[in-house]
């Protein structure tokens, strides 16, 4: 009985045995990459092609900087091949595939660019620098294929620059994309011209202006006709030939402000700006005697020397008629220097008090060598009044009219 359950359980044992050995043996999908160039130039047809050792159609997983995208395999016999599409083959860069499969494989791809020039993108700034040779315009180069890639790095570009009788030839290399150069001024105003070359191709011609530098201390001068001050004639002032310290006369245009401190320590102010570096300013001549401390200014950036004017008195006196119940006033003869008529308007004051305060200040302006004041009733009741004139810094007081 022992014996025929040892064949029974012999008998189960080999046919398990037999039952394991018929199963289905799954056999695992094996690629190879058949394709060894990993560097392609920008445009070039690309197909990357692998071998199979089985009828399985995975999907290839392609990215770079631009985006991504899944390709489907083109199947030959028992080859596998992948066409890179052309959005991917002409940008420059890393492209990285992946099979999508349960085999683990990847690699990249370097596209680099198509070693010819369509265009020169160059940039240029600031258009204009300051004399002396500390300021510089940067020009930047950016070659590019016919896929608008740049060049690829260690390509070398020609610069040439003119300035007034000299000129200079440089070479510049590619990197990380861009190349450029920075360009100094010369202690001479004037236009530089630039322009750059690469592998044939020229690009259009740049200039940058050469402006003088900050402009250096200058002296101030006078003309007037005469040196009375009779409120008519102008005073005209001028500066010397202003310049940087490079010896450049400064900009057409800079604007110098004329600073006047007269003996009362108003300030009066008149400006002008530069032509050939010769700033003028006009200012009318006082009405009374004066006197004038003039010193002119580039704000923030120089000055000038200090000049002092007179003004003597022109109006050495007047006088004043009353008339129409003292409700009329005329003021004149107003005679200058050469015992002729004063210039036409010149200011005249009447300045009106009661019972000593002022209740009233009036202005005219002289004609023909005349003022008049008219004082009517409605502003200017019955009563009695203290009048003070003024003009060309003479004053006249009369007290006690009565209206």
């Amino acid at each position: 009985m022992r014996l025929k359950s040892t064949y029974l359980f012999i008998l189960i044992m080999i046919s398990l045995s037999f039952t394991a050995s018929i199963k289905p043996v799954k056999i695992n999908s094996v690629f190879q990459l058949l394709t060894t160039q990993t560097e392609f130039e920008a445009g070039s047809d690309i197909v990357l092609k692998f071998s199979a050792n089985n009828d399985s159609k995975p999907n290839l997983y392609l990215s770079n900087s631009y985006g991504s995208i899944i390709l489907k395999p083109i199947i030959k016999r028992s080859f596998l091949s992948y066409l890179i599409p052309k959005s991917f083959g002409n940008k420059t860069g890393m492209i990285h595939w992946k099979f999508l499969s349960d085999m683990p494989l990847s690699g990249k791809l370097n596209i680099y660019s198509k070693q010819e020039v369509l265009t020169m993108e160059s940039y240029l700034g600031p258009p204009s620098i300051e004399a002396g040779g500390i300021d510089y315009t940067m020009l930047v180069v950016i070659p590019t294929d016919t896929y608008d890639n740049p060049l690829k790095d260690s390509t070398q570009i020609s610069v040439k620059h003119q300035f007034l009788t000299n000129e200079s030839h440089d070479t510049i290399y590619m990197k990380n994309g861009i190349s450029y150069k920075n360009i100094y001024s010369e202690t001479k105003t004037g236009r530089i011209l630039i322009s750059s070359e690469c592998l044939g191709k020229n690009s259009k011609e740049y200039d940058v202006n050469v402006l003088p530098a900050i402009p250096t201390n200058f002296m101030i001068t006078y003309n007037r006709n005469h040196e009375y001050a009779d409120g008519n004639q102008i005073t005209n002032f001028s500066t010397t030939i202003i310049k940087d310290r490079y010896d450049n006369i400064v900009s057409d245009g800079t604007y110098v402000d004329f600073f006047i401190n007269n003996a009362s320590n108003h300030v009066l102010k008149t400006s002008g700006s530069t032509i050939n570096g010769i700033a003028t300013a006009k200012m009318i001549h006082p009405d009374h005697q004066d006197i004038w401390e003039i010193k002119a200014f580039i704000e923030g950036m120089a000055e000038s020397d200090s000049i002092s004017l007179v003004y003597k008195q022109a109006v050495l006196d007047f006088q004043v008629d009353f008339s129409e119940n003292h409700r009329t006033l005329t003021i004149g003869p107003l005679k200058s220097f050469m015992n002729q008529m004063i210039p036409d308007g010149l200011e005249v004051k009447l300045h009106v008090y009661q019972n000593d305060i002022k209740i009233k200040t009036l202005y005219k302006s002289s004609f023909e060598g005349y003022t008049s004041f008219k004082l009517n009733l409605d502003s200017f009741p019955k009563n009695t009044y203290t009048f003070k004139i003024e003009t060309a810094g003479i004053e006249k007081t009369y007290q006690n009219i009565k209206l």
